[in-house]
């Protein structure tokens, strides 16, 4: 088993989640555009650039789940840090590995529970 986490490995996770918090939120402010309804006119605009631009707003509206679902890990790795449960495994209660955190700092699970 580990040590805990040091105040410091704290401080610049919670830094990493709190940037990776603004950028999120930046990311989903900006797509908003992206995944406005496709105009149907062929008149305007031929066939297969409307089948692009449908593509097109199908692959921004995943973005911004994806986006939506990490911002959602992201403040339930702020909450728990919060609490104090930050850094422990969801499914054996062992500390997760600090350079696992820091690549991932919202992995619910150590490496063993994950795999």
């Amino acid at each position: 088993m580990q040590d805990e986490l040091t105040p410091e490995q704290l401080a610049e996770l919670k830094t990493k989640l709190l940037v990776l918090k603004q950028d999120l939120q930046n990311d989903l402010a900006d797509s908003s555009h992206s995944t406005d309804t496709v105009e149907l006119d062929q008149q305007s605009v031929g066939r297969l650039s409307r089948m692009d631009a449908m593509q097109m707003q199908q692959m921004a509206l995943e973005t911004q789940r994806r986006n939506q679902q990490q911002l959602i890990e992201v403040e339930r790795a702020l909450i728990q840090m919060e609490k104090g449960d930050y850094g422990y495994c969801s499914q054996c209660g062992d500390l997760i590995n600090p350079k696992r955190l820091a690549f991932n700092p919202t992995a619910r699970m150590c490496i063993e529970c994950a795999s």
